[in-house]
């Protein structure tokens, strides 16, 4: 095969590769234009089970999403200011930073994803969701590791297990700038909120944090775990985020350089700046 240079020779290559991989959508009409290629071929990676592709294919596939990345705009941990930067003086302001934008950007040793206990990233093709999001910029190596790494403790658990509640699992980054991902399943608030809820969702800022002090990684970025479609209230959620990761540097001084606090809605972004200035 030869080398494909341009993205929209890579583009062109993948989508037809991606549908003669998927026997349902083989015979699927490719459209002209870049951006229906797109999202066919997004479409096409979210549903796609966890299996092995062709090499050829995965090269392709890298050199398209690593590209599609510094066309978005990196943006390195030094690129964020701390709070401290912007006149916060509480505790660890200058390990502590509030960023607004997609999380798919940060180059940082760990970015946290939001996900659900089958631990396989979302299969909804195009959905907006942080997980869905992760998966398809990363490529399909991302979920292909989230099932070896169940299928194994499928094995030591049983068939029917499930990523439990605030148990987090370090992958690959894989073609994302971020080194590793880390995924841990949130609380959902079903009814209404309670102290276990509450005490979940600290777990996963805690627990979170100490798999990237015992792996060696010293900035990782959070999302907003468990609101949205989990439905924890979200300026509950900004309070137990900030009051747990305040904690967890008090108990472990000089194991984390930067703590990000990535939000994408406004909503979000106002009950942060409050709990940080």
């Amino acid at each position: 095969m030869k080398e494909l240079r341009s993205q929209e020779e890579r583009l062109a290559f993948l989508t037809e590769a991606f549908k003669e991989d998927s026997e349902e959508y083989r015979h699927l009409q490719t459209p002209a234009d870049t951006d229906g290629k797109k999202r066919i071929l997004r479409s096409l990676m979210n549903i796609r089970l966890p299996r092995k592709m062709d090499p050829a294919v995965l090269t392709v596939q890298d050199a398209y999403l690593q590209e599609r990345n510094r066309e978005n705009g990196i943006v390195a941990v030094n690129d964020i200011p701390t709070i401290a930067d912007q006149g916060s003086r509480r505790a660890f302001a200058d390990h502590i930073s509030l960023w607004q934008g997609d999380i798919t950007r940060l180059a940082v040793d760990a970015i946290v994803n939001a996900a659900n206990s089958q631990m396989l990233g979302c299969f909804v093709p195009m959905h907006s969701c942080i997980d869905n999001c992760i998966h398809t910029f990363a490529g399909i190596q991302l979920r292909a590791e989230c099932d070896r790494q169940m299928r194994l403790l499928r094995a030591k658990y049983g068939v029917d297990y499930e990523q439990p509640t605030a148990v987090p699992m370090l992958t690959g980054g894989y073609n994302l700038p971020a080194r590793h991902v880390v995924h841990i399943v949130g609380p959902i608030v079903q009814i209404g909120l309670t102290a276990e809820l509450e005490k979940d969702l600290a777990d996963c800022y805690r627990n979170t944090l100490d798999l990237c002090a015992e792996n060696g990684l010293r900035s990782v970025a959070f999302c907003c775990i468990s609101t949205g479609v989990f439905r924890f209230p979200n300026k509950r959620a900004a309070e137990i985020a900030v009051q747990t990761v305040t904690a967890w540097l008090t108990e472990h001084p000089g194991e984390m350089d930067r703590v990000i606090f990535n939000v994408f809605k406004d909503e979000d972004w106002k009950h942060y700046e409050a709990e940080l200035f």
